[in-house]
């Protein structure tokens, strides 16, 4: 059994009270912007310019929509406190990355740049900055697992006042799973560049594994009930395979990888 004692609170500045949560999920953003940037310096076919102008445009559009789904999925709790609507204490990551890849395809009509070649290049970027924003909920006792049998040795256990999990419960330790997820997904993802056809094949491959695994994990997550027992983000998950799985079956195909010379 492990005791998270730490609390989820950085700093203060007055009022005002910073949680390691937020600052997390800053450097999770800060990440993706930095592993695009490295992109282009490594050769990729776009300008600096447009990756901050794309950013300055999904960075804002995928918060909103993780607010969006938030909400909606505790609408029971916002219905009756209506004044907690608009704020960052709650966000889905799958509203985050469907409004991030919404605001990054209506750049790509304007900038004149191709979608799927870019998602492609942000998919590893985007998992790992999961895996860097899921050490904020780690800290913070958000996206909690639900109780864990007494003989499992690596529970985990609550005891600091701020943190949003129960405490004094061994629960199942939903997000370093999801870390440590992450991590092995992005080595996946690193291997796989470049060998599928055409253009957004790799997204898609990433939207398919992170879908499979959120429908899986979300059984062992505290949550609401959202639609036929499943829990918001496996409604969600099983659409977005709907779709994915069709596309890549019908889309994608192998490629040799070209040896360097």
């Amino acid at each position: 059994m492990i005791t998270i004692s730490i609390s989820p609170i950085a700093f203060t500045i007055g009022s005002v009270s910073v949680r390691w949560y937020g600052i997390m999920i800053a450097l999770a953003v800060l990440v993706l912007v930095l592993w695009m940037l490295w992109e282009v310096k490594k050769g990729a076919k776009l300008s600096y310019e447009t990756i901050i102008t794309t950013a300055l445009v999904a960075v804002p559009s995928g918060i909103i929509f993780a607010r969006l789904l938030h909400v909606i999925d505790m609408w029971d709790y916002y219905y009756a406190n209506p004044g907690q609507i608009i704020g960052f204490s709650g966000l889905a990551i799958f509203g985050s990355i469907l409004g991030a890849a919404l605001g990054i395809w209506i750049c790509s009509r304007f900038l004149h740049y191709r979608f799927g070649y870019l998602a492609d290049l942000l998919a590893p970027g985007i998992i790992l900055a999961q895996a860097v924003g899921r050490v904020g909920c780690t800290i913070n006792g958000c996206c909690y697992g639900i109780e864990a049998p007494a003989w499992l040795p690596w529970s985990v256990v609550y005891t600091h006042p701020e943190s949003y999990a129960p405490l004094g419960v061994a629960l199942h330790p939903t997000q370093p799973y999801e870390l440590i997820f992450c991590l092995i997904v992005f080595g996946v993802l690193l291997r796989l560049r470049g060998r599928f056809k055409p253009d957004g094949s790799l997204f898609l491959i990433y939207l398919g594994i992170y879908s499979v695994w959120r429908v899986g994990i979300s059984f062992l997550r505290d949550g609401t009930p959202f639609l036929f027992g499943l829990q918001q983000a496996q409604v969600v998950g099983i659409i977005v395979l709907l779709i994915v799985i069709p596309l890549l079956i019908w889309r994608t195909r192998w490629v040799k990888v070209e040896s360097k010379a």
